[in-house]
């Protein structure tokens, strides 16, 4: 069992930065690719980036392409996601989870969920 525990998210003006956090326990991270998703109100889950297990191979949706990225330290347990130059459109819950599959861009390919971090962004 892998158990993930976001943080960092909060209110922000657009145009700000945050930097989220996500710290896993329980097992060993290097054996899973990691995700970040996000849910909005009213709207459905959807994934916004992903890490290789070595972190050699990354993905972005096109809306967060330039100004969100992920990484990883593996001897911490613990990805990251900085995310700049934030819109309104950015506000969501934001999720990390962790993948033993390569190649996982689909939420149902993801194992282990976090408890989800509020991310605002304000006009």
């Amino acid at each position: 069992q892998v158990q993930l525990v976001e943080s960092g998210g909060g209110l922000v003006q657009a145009g700000g930065s945050l930097r989220l956090s996500c710290a896993a326990s329980g097992r060993t991270l290097n054996n899973y690719a990691m995700a970040w998703f996000r849910q909005a109100p009213g709207k459905e889950r959807e994934l916004v980036t992903v890490i290789s297990r070595s972190g050699g191979s990354i993905y972005y949706v096109d809306p967060v392409k330039g100004r969100f990225t992920i990484s990883r330290d593996n001897a911490k347990n613990t990805v990251y996601l900085q995310m700049n130059s934030l819109k309104p459109e950015d506000t969501a819950v934001y999720y990390c989870a962790a993948s033993g599959r390569n190649n996982a861009y689909t939420a149902q390919s993801y194992d282990y969920w976090g408890q989800g971090t509020q991310v605002t962004v304000s006009s």
